[in-house]
């Protein structure tokens, strides 16, 4: 049976969001952008976090910026719009996850702080995490979720109580499916304690030096949606399944269904437009193509004929009639000429021009 207060607003808590990485697996869509300012099912993907932090009740949250680090504040500013109160704290020069968490030390008032890796879309129960933190009177706690193949990450093993055990480098037979999902709650004096002034890693330095002092490590297992978005094939899963209801936001310029099609986007009635797809303001899909599970940014361009699935086509991009894109990425500006057929993890840099016909991977030409 729960208390009366068992699902109010956390108290005494704040929370750090991690923006600061460079997205080198997400190039060239990082060229322009920074990862967490990528559109993402019609607003920037941060947008999503932002909405499930304010609706667990939190109001105060620090950016660690660094990789061209003014466009969060262009875009964000105070919060205000998103009832939140927000400052943007930029790192001197790269200092990983814990340096950067520490960089924001003095700017921190409460007691408790989540931490977020700002690439991570989750639908975690955030005050529940915060009062098993407490429950269990932990330094830190640790979001884990349970993946199918954890031979792709570092595992973290707990006891029957929920205590981490121990920090497990990435291994072809791992003990245990539970990995580190990149969310945390820190108590304050925690953050305090990490060296500042240099790069350090959580993962690396940071949760194993506490572990050998000693110091109370918890683990937060739960089977919420997770998806870490680092991939272009990562990217466009998550953003379809935001515009599918899949994964939670509250921040979704539209109601939820097989395509979003924002303002100003010209869909030609012979298109389909399906399996979460977004196509963006001022963009154009021609007559007897299809777009499915993919992303087109403001003022991309689809000719007639295309088949564009599972692919991101950024800003002002064209894409040619009877072009094929299967699983690629076209940069801002690029344009794809007719009869082109791009598949498999092909990436075209921004403004670069591929001649009708130029790239195909079949050899019915």
């Amino acid at each position: 049976m729960t208390g009366p207060d068992e699902h109010a607003p956390p108290r005494g808590a704040e929370a750090v969001v991690l923006v600061g990485g460079r997205g080198t697996r997400l190039r060239p869509l990082t060229l322009s952008a920074p990862k967490p300012m990528l559109p993402t099912a019609g607003v920037p993907f941060l947008t999503h976090l932002l909405s499930r932090i304010r609706a667990a009740g939190i109001r105060r949250v620090l950016l660690s910026t660094s990789y061209q680090a003014e466009t969060f504040a262009e875009y964000f500013g105070d919060g205000s719009r998103l009832g939140l109160e927000l400052e943007c704290v930029v790192e001197p020069e790269p200092l990983d996850t814990a340096g950067a968490i520490r960089n924001v030390a003095d700017r921190l008032r409460e007691p408790d702080v989540f931490v977020f890796n700002g690439d991570i879309l989750s639908g975690v129960d955030l005050p529940g995490m915060l009062r098993a933190h407490r429950r269990y009177a932990a330094e830190v706690t640790l979001h884990l979720v349970r993946v199918s193949d954890p031979s792709r990450f570092g595992c973290v093993p707990t006891d029957e109580r929920g205590a981490v055990t121990a920090f497990l480098e990435k291994t072809t037979d791992p003990p245990v499916d539970q990995v580190n999902a990149g969310c945390y709650v820190f108590r304050r004096e925690v953050v305090e304690d990490i060296p500042a002034g240099r790069p350090v890693s959580v993962e690396r330095e940071t949760f194993p030096g506490l572990l050998e002092s000693g110091a109370r490590l918890h683990g937060y297992v739960d089977s919420a949606y997770w998806l870490d978005v680092g991939t272009p094939e990562a990217f466009t899963r998550g953003s379809a399944d935001l515009v599918r209801g899949r994964a939670p936001s509250g921040a979704l310029p539209g109601p939820t269904g097989e395509s979003l099609v924002l303002d100003g986007a010209v869909v030609e009635p012979t298109a389909v437009v399906r399996g979460g797809s977004t196509v963006g303001s001022g963009a154009v899909v021609g007559a007897h193509s299809r777009v499915e599970a993919s992303v087109l940014f403001d003022d991309a361009r689809i000719g007639s004929g295309a088949l564009v699935s599972d692919s991101v086509v950024g800003a002002g991009a064209v894409v040619g009639d009877n072009v094929v894109l299967d699983g690629a990425v076209v940069a801002d500006g690029a344009v794809v000429g007719a009869g082109c057929e791009l598949r498999h993890g092909a990436r075209i840099w921004p403004g670069v021009e591929i001649p009708p016909g130029g790239v195909r991977f079949s050899h019915d030409c």
